[in-house]
């Protein structure tokens, strides 16, 4: 097996790991409710069916179609750039890698949404009373959100002394 194989084959592992986890839950969602139903879990937390064709908060949702291949093309840049760079990482830089692997998983887990539905799947809904909702989201965007967390903790606290991360 090469050297860069075995740099990310760890992190692969834990990609396809977190898009197993994510499609068993959008498969879950779509089989036991309707759409726009919601069921209360807490006061603050409910379950719900949501579609969304655009990007984070339905961005360029109503664009008419052209905007599913262009997210999918940006994903599958993502998860290549990525590979690449845990190819070159992997095995040195250990947070860096794990938030590239949530970054990456994310984006694996939405990207098979959009081209086997034309649409990503959203089912966790926050909100305050019935006043404030956080726009509803799915496992893959919470591992981008927090692959993107890790990497500004990781940039912001963890520099040497000439200013580069480490």
């Amino acid at each position: 097996m090469s050297v860069m194989l075995k740099r990310v084959q760890r992190w692969w592992a834990l990609a396809i790991a977190l898009y197993a986890l994510d499609w068993i839950t959008k498969q879950a969602i779509e089989a036991n409710l309707h759409y726009g139903q919601e069921i209360s879990i807490l006061p603050f937390f409910d379950l719900t069916l949501r579609y969304n064709t655009g990007a984070a908060f339905s961005f360029l949702a109503q664009a008419g179609g052209w905007q599913r291949w262009f997210f999918s093309l940006i994903a599958l840049g993502v998860v290549v750039g990525i590979s690449w760079r845990l190819a070159n990482i992997g095995h040195t830089k250990k947070l860096e890698a794990l938030s590239l692997t949530l970054i990456m998983a994310g984006a694996i887990g939405n990207l098979h949404d959009r081209l086997a539905y034309g649409h990503v799947i959203d089912f966790l809904q926050i909100h305050w009373q019935s006043t404030w909702y956080f726009p509803a989201f799915n496992v893959a965007d919470s591992a981008i959100t927090i692959g993107v967390i890790l990497m500004l903790v990781e940039g912001l606290l963890f520099k040497d002394p000439k200013g580069k991360t480490e």
